[in-house]
């Protein structure tokens, strides 16, 4: 295997998509990091690279591989950089490698609040194509107890901007966030969103604990009881069964999913349902993953 030629500030976190991109830190950690369910960056403080380091490290890549076709702007919420910068790096990035096709990132919906649409419209144009944007949730007594610093309106409202820039967005949903208690409106608020934001792509996954249910529990402003399976995928079906989409590619394939779907949700909504259906109603089937049957 051969690696690009930079140091990067681990730990290094990139959407399943973009696994053959090259991955370059703009920026390092979150600037908001204050998620109750996130742990990616809290061993990390948020800081904005020099521009001087990130041109040497493009300079570096392209006499490595001078035909990249597709790089992703690491680390959390590289959107966070004013439009001005980030139009320096996608300037570099277009001269260094002339075959490009596609320039991602993780954006916060909070950090398009202070961009105008005409800037946005600047970023497309050179070449920001795809933002991946953790929604989480379309609840609003949910968004506060997790600390996510959004509301249902501002997310709406902010990523109306990068659809009117044509930008692309890929948003994600996190199954089973509420717990028990918030699980319906959880699932019914946030296909509600998800319908009056349109994204291109939609993924769900699963609330995970790496530091275990109880370190969550404390950092959850309020009383949370963890889904069972059965429970998480109810939840999912609920969600899934709101949307009226047009035309957004619906995946869960990401590992902390016990079921794998995939399709276009306006031609296939059913199908997904119906196997959604199909795992609630007799658990243990090929329909989830093998390691969780084993473990029901």
């Amino acid at each position: 295997m051969y690696l690009p030629p930079i140091k990067y500030n681990e730990p290094l976190f990139r959407p399943p998509s973009e696994a053959n991109s090259l991955i370059l830190q703009v920026t390092i950690g979150c600037s908001w990091n204050k998620c109750a369910f996130c742990e990616m960056y809290t061993s990390k403080k948020f800081r904005i690279r020099d521009e001087s380091e990130i041109a040497k490290e493009i300079d570096a890549v392209k006499f490595w591989n001078p035909e990249i076709r597709k790089v992703f702007l690491a680390d959390g919420n590289a959107m966070v950089l004013s439009a001005s910068r980030m139009l320096k790096t996608l300037d570099r990035l277009r001269s260094a490698f002339p075959g490009l096709t596609r320039i991602s990132t993780y954006s916060l919906p909070g950090d398009l609040r202070n961009k105008s649409v005409e800037e946005l419209k600047e970023l497309k144009k050179a070449g920001l194509s795809l933002i991946y944007v953790g929604i989480e949730t379309g609840d609003d007594s949910l968004l506060k107890v997790i600390n996510k610093g959004e509301t249902f309106d501002s997310m709406v409202g902010n990523l109306a901007k990068a659809k009117e820039a044509g930008i692309k967005i890929s948003a994600m949903i996190l199954n089973g966030l509420g717990g028990k208690k918030y699980s319906r409106q959880h699932a019914a608020n946030s296909a509600r969103l998800i319908n009056l934001v349109e994204p291109e792509f939609l993924s769900t996954l699963v609330l995970s604990f790496p530091f275990g249910v109880n370190h969550f529990t404390k950092r959850f402003a309020g009383t949370f009881q963890q889904l069972d399976i059965s429970s998480l995928l109810s939840e999912l079906y609920l969600f899934i069964s709101e949307l009226r989409l047009a035309n957004s590619v619906f995946r869960t394939d990401h590992a902390s999913n016990y079921l794998v779907l995939r399709g276009n949700l306006s031609r296939d909504r059913e199908k997904i349902l119906s196997d959604l259906k199909s795992a609630i109603l007799h658990p243990g089937t090929a329909y989830l993953r093998e390691e969780w049957r084993r473990g029901l």
